[in-house]
């Protein structure tokens, strides 16, 4: 299902190299990967740069939700990355599903981190699932017949996950879910949630998850909210009024959801810190050559000190980043009793660290970096979020501190 199975390694570097990059430099994201692991990103990158970066800034400007782009990353195998071959997936391990996601948002961040959520919620039902919820929603999940949104957030708890109360009630051989989940995204566009809801009492055990069809009746959507980035994906607030779900979607047992959620982002943070990594990447190649070919006071850019020290910190931060969320990547896979706080670790450092890259690149670019012509600002605003979701950088300073705490 992998075409670059199929597609030359002098083929894909051909495409490659049609555009200038200091990707051989300090800052290379094939230091330390396997030949495998270094085709899976040139796969990566070479959709990046031809279907998703010439579409980035329209599709930003025109808010459109690119569905028919999103799914032809499923040709090679973009929609089921950690998931059982046996339901359409690659079964890779979350070190390479970090390469591929950082690849993928050198073209589009927006479209890059929707898909990490796409693969986060078909990884869980893979996981947690069934065989026959497996084999219902697995295989087109990862071929993207079908999409997925993720539904904890709610209008009255955020990072206070656990106090949700979105109900389901469970009458005979089906749950009633009522109650409303905010922030959702793809909401309205996709086919398919997964929610958690309240089964129980308060707190994290009395949360269950549920696979919910979004034709099901009583599913209704307020408004595409307007942010400040992440224009191409719907984000809404979706409503559930007496919506009847078959008992045999309850995901994992009752009162297990809240692990579930947890676990799912746990490696969602990965995800998103690779997300960062590709933006912050983008910008330093964009921002060493505007230096270069700008000129001010009768030379480049780049022959002031200060422009050499300041893309040097950049390189740096950058390059530092990797090292700390490939590293949580290899202890999730290897289930190393320290992998939540690496996690939490590695998405605190690089969504910090490196939306000052991208917002240092447009301070380089001078009053042209403010211009919407010129996509800097677009990975400056679309990577500002990722400090927010899939928990704050202050929920991530609470995970870490615990971590060191718990062993005195």
């Amino acid at each position: 299902m992998f075409c670059l199975r199929s597609c030359s390694r002098s083929s894909l570097f051909k495409l490659l190299s049609n555009s200038r990059s200091i990707s051989s430099s300090c800052v290379d994201p094939n230091v330390g990967l396997t030949t495998d692991e270094i085709e899976y990103r040139d796969a990566a990158l070479n959709f990046a740069k031809t279907e998703l970066a010439p579409n980035m800034q329209t599709w930003d400007l025109t808010e459109e939700f690119p569905v028919d782009t999103i799914k032809r990353s499923a040709d090679l195998g973009f929609g089921g990355l950690f998931v059982s071959p046996d339901y359409g997936g690659l079964s890779l391990p979350r070190h390479d599903g970090s390469v591929i996601f950082e690849a993928l948002s050198q073209g589009c961040v927006t479209t890059a981190s929707y898909i990490t959520i796409h693969n986060m919620v078909n990884a869980m039902i893979d996981t947690f699932g069934t065989e026959a919820q497996k084999e219902k929603y697995c295989t087109d999940l990862s071929s993207m017949e079908k999409l997925a949104s993720y539904c904890l957030t709610e209008p009255g708890s955020g990072s206070d996950a656990a106090a949700l109360v979105t109900n389901a009630k469970k009458e005979g051989s089906k749950y009633i879910v009522n109650g409303s989940k905010a922030f959702i995204s793809g909401a309205g566009a996709t086919d398919l949630l997964v929610v958690m809801t309240r089964t129980g009492g308060k707190g994290p055990k009395g949360v269950s998850a549920l696979i919910i069809d979004t034709d099901t009746p009583g599913i209704s959507y307020g408004q595409k909210e307007k942010k400040i980035g992440w224009n191409n994906q719907p984000t809404c607030v979706v409503n559930f009024d007496d919506v009847e779900v078959p008992c045999e979607n309850l995901l994992g047992a009752e009162g297990q959801g809240f692990n579930l959620a947890m676990h799912g982002l746990n490696g969602g943070r990965i995800n998103i810190a690779s997300c960062s990594l590709g933006a912050a990447q983008q910008c330093l190649e964009d921002v060493v050559q505007y230096t270069h070919d700008r000129k001010a006071f009768n030379q480049p850019l780049n022959a002031n000190q200060h422009v050499q020290f300041k893309l040097a910190e950049m390189a740096t931060e950058i390059t530092t980043a990797r090292l700390i969320v490939r590293q949580a990547a290899r202890s999730l896979d290897a289930k190393e009793p320290n992998a939540v706080a690496l996690c939490a670790m590695c998405k605190l450092y690089a969504t910090e660290r490196l939306f000052k890259v991208c917002d240092d690149a447009l301070q380089l670019h001078g009053g042209y970096g403010y211009l919407k012509s010129y996509p800097v600002q677009q990975f400056w605003r679309d990577s500002r979020v990722h400090r927010i979701l899939e928990g704050t950088s202050e929920v991530m300073h609470m995970l870490v501190a615990r971590d060191l705490l718990k062993h005195l």
